[in-house]
């Protein structure tokens, strides 16, 4: 499969502050990408060297084969980039501002004009065309972000913080529209600080924090990196129940209250059958059973909390 970044030894200073710090990554083409990490960990400055806004300090950043700086307008009219910001010509209505962004990449009047039309009712808002951007709703201005980033057709959208201060229907209908661009081809690069986002859109996810790349994996590989919890309830208070850790190094604590059984096991899911069959031919009666999965929400504060008190400060350019 081929990139659509490849990301070696990318590095920003600012002065004494070094924002990125060595960044290693590779985002497939096709694939749905999340950049997780605390504030200041660099995730901004990393879209911005990207879409051409910062110059980087050394290393090599490609988008599809082609240089960030040498081939930048190449890499630009790939890329559609819905910032957190809502740095959006307020004076026009939002049909014209598609347009007029849409005529900055050399796409004709005519088509541009098709192709307002197809993203307003992508995202939900064409009734609202003709509308100036300040008179939209906080929900609407984050649907125009996403319309504004689709406008050029881009094989490549960055979204940054894209659900920030919407409700939960609003981000669960851009849920959707976002997965439907990616399962039609777009490769997505999402940072979010919601966690159960990356955990339910992304194929794999780059922990960043303090410049530095942590960990790649798929949001189900840095769970399993976790603990869970294997809740078990008897039907009668045992006396004892066996050394559940002794019989396997993956269990870490067992907790006994009353007919309350809690087996604390990475990979609960695979220890679980043996803590069946255990208690089963120690005669022991369940009733019920649940396994209470670590989150990848704490996976990442585990991952990060080594860098608290030393990460770098994001720095945006305008």
């Amino acid at each position: 499969m081929e990139s659509a970044i490849e990301i070696r030894d990318l590095r920003k200073s600012y002065g004494d502050v070094q924002a990125l710090d060595g960044v290693d990554l590779t985002v497939p083409e096709g694939s749905f990408f999340g950049l997780l990490g605390p504030n200041g960990a660099g995730k901004t400055t990393f879209i911005n060297v990207l879409v051409g806004l910062v110059r980087k300090s050394g290393g090599d950043a490609r988008v599809f084969g082609y240089d960030v700086e040498d081939d930048y307008r190449e890499v630009r009219d790939r890329i559609g980039l819905a910032p957190q910001e809502f740095n959006v010509d307020r004076f026009f209505p939002i049909r014209e501002v598609l347009e007029h962004k849409a005529g900055y990449h050399g796409i004709s009047r005519e088509h541009a004009r098709e192709r307002t039309e197809e993203v307003l009712k992508r995202v939900g808002i064409y009734e609202k065309r003709d509308t100036r951007f300040d008179w939209l709703s906080g929900g609407m201005k984050r649907r125009f972000m996403l319309a504004r980033a689709l406008i050029t057709e881009p094989d490549l959208l960055i979204l940054d913080e894209p659900t920030a201060g919407v409700d939960v229907q609003l981000r669960h209908e851009l849920w959707e529209t976002i997965v439907d661009l990616n399962q039609r081809g777009t490769t997505i690069l999402l940072t979010t600080h919601y966690i159960e986002e990356a955990e339910r859109l992304c194929d794999e996810v780059a922990i960043l924090d303090s410049g530095r790349v942590l960990d790649v994996a798929s949001p189900e590989e840095l769970m399993d990196r976790g603990t869970d919890d294997v809740v078990v309830k008897l039907r009668d208070e045992p006396t004892a129940v066996p050394d559940f850790a002794a019989l396997d190094d993956r269990v870490e604590s067992v907790e006994l209250d009353g007919t309350r059984l809690v087996v604390t096991a990475r990979q609960g899911g695979l220890v679980t059958p043996d803590i069946v069959s255990r208690l089963d031919e120690a005669g022991h009666e369940i009733v019920d059973l649940e396994i209470q999965r670590t989150s990848l929400e704490e996976v990442f504060v585990e991952m990060t909390r080594a860098g608290e008190g030393r990460a770098t400060p994001e720095v945006s350019s305008q």
